[in-house]
């Protein structure tokens, strides 16, 4: 569900603004209200899960996450949407992270529990490349707000289910809050995200200030919200890359095409859906392949295979025209379906199995914070670009996540 809220308004963007008016900036913020939020308190929220315990904040967070998903559906206008959207976005930063850290406390053998994150980023998989799917049946059955609603329902059964088999107490004893440092990461993540979607200098010069100032106060406060010692791993530190790589391509590429297809190509909400549906059948093939073949081999080769078969797609998407034979674009959707869905459940193994268990909540927060700020990232970087560039960036920055993974991530985690 979480996953899924950051890819199915994408169809509902040409609606939305119908109905409540904005241009492709206020559109973007739609998306990037949401993903900047969920991106930015990840860290946190995979700290409060070490203090407090993964239940109490798992619950909380799906709590937000649904009242604020209703608050989206009866919006009124564009600026209070996008004000339920950073509700949303909280609410997703506190699940997140607490739900991995509970998953890897049901399992402590290695291989079942590979098993299972592979599960847990398999769904993750099929959520993001179903939005639009969804999306799309949801705006022509109903409207853009049946998109929101959706969540309503399934949060409500999902605090039914945490409250009937969520263990009552999770221990843990790892991070600290650090509110300082909270705040130069949504600093630095904020200025970068303005500076895109308003094409802003200002911010973009500021940013890499708040950057350098988040690292500083890390590596100086007693109990850090983002301990940098994780970091010493090469595989947490490639598999954190690849996670904000992925993001990054497989959103923003969702953004533009999505509007491909209705500004360009003239189709509905439903058709855009349609589409797209090639590249969320793979995805759900591929999620169940990367979980095996994790457990099996390690993280390294579906990772590999992953990122060159996206890469492969996404370039295959450069010949995306008005007047192309849809039939054209068919193989590169399922290649990049395919390569990002047998990526993300591996990185997501790796990059736990690679963190000592007292600190899972954090670590599982940082591959999320770093995917997420992909998303936000390449929602806006992407979609100020020409489709056809958009789609090089995209195989180019995949290619590099590929180059990293063969350069970090052990043969066996």
């Amino acid at each position: 569900m979480v996953i899924l809220d950051a890819t199915v308004v994408n169809v509902a963007l040409p609606s939305l603004g119908r109905d409540l008016g904005g241009g492709v900036s206020e559109l973007q913020w739609v998306v990037d209200g949401y993903t900047l939020v969920f991106a930015g308190l990840l860290l946190s929220g995979g700290s409060l899960g070490d203090l407090l315990g993964g239940r109490r904040v798992f619950e909380f967070g799906l709590w937000l996450f649904t009242a604020a998903s209703a608050a989206c559906a009866l919006a009124p206008s564009v600026d209070l949407l996008v004000a339920a959207r950073l509700f949303q976005g909280l609410g997703a930063a506190l699940l997140v992270p607490s739900s991995l850290a509970l998953l890897r406390a049901a399992y402590p053998d290695a291989h079942e529990r590979a098993r299972a994150v592979g599960i847990w980023g398999g769904v993750a998989g099929v959520a993001a490349a179903s939005g639009p799917i969804i999306g799309g049946f949801a705006v022509s059955a109903i409207s853009w707000r049946a998109v929101f609603f959706i969540n309503v329902p399934i949060g409500l059964l999902g605090l039914w289910l945490a409250a009937r088999h969520l263990p009552p107490r999770t221990d843990s004893s790892g991070g600290g809050l650090d509110p300082l440092g909270q705040v130069a990461g949504v600093l630095a993540l904020g200025l970068l995200t303005v500076g895109l979607i308003e094409t802003a200098l200002l911010p973009l010069l500021i940013f890499p200030f708040a950057l350098a100032a988040f690292v500083a106060l890390e590596r100086r406060i007693a109990r850090p919200m983002l301990p940098l010692g994780l970091f010493r791993s090469h595989t947490f530190s490639g598999s954190s890359y690849v996670g904000l790589a992925i993001n990054l391509g497989f959103y923003g590429m969702l953004f533009v095409i999505s509007l491909y297809f209705q500004q360009v190509r003239g189709y509905s909400a439903l058709q855009t859906g349609l589409a797209l549906l090639p590249l969320g059948i793979f995805v759900a093939l591929s999620s169940v392949l990367s979980g095996k073949l994790t457990g099996r081999v390690g993280a390294r080769l579906p990772m590999l295979l992953g990122l060159t078969v996206a890469a492969l797609g996404f370039f295959g998407l450069v010949a995306a025209g008005r007047h192309t034979d849809y039939a054209v674009l068919v193989a590169p959707l399922i290649a990049v379906g395919f390569g990002m869905a047998m990526t993300m459940p591996a990185a997501t193994a790796a990059i736990i199995e690679s963190a000592p268990a007292d600190r899972a909540g954090i670590a599982s927060g940082v591959l999320n914070a770093s995917r997420q700020a992909g998303g936000a990232i390449g929602v806006a970087l992407l979609g100020a670009l020409s489709l056809h560039v958009a789609m090089v960036v995209a195989g180019a920055v995949f290619f590099s996540a590929a180059g990293v993974t063969a350069l970090t991530v052990e043969r066996r985690v």
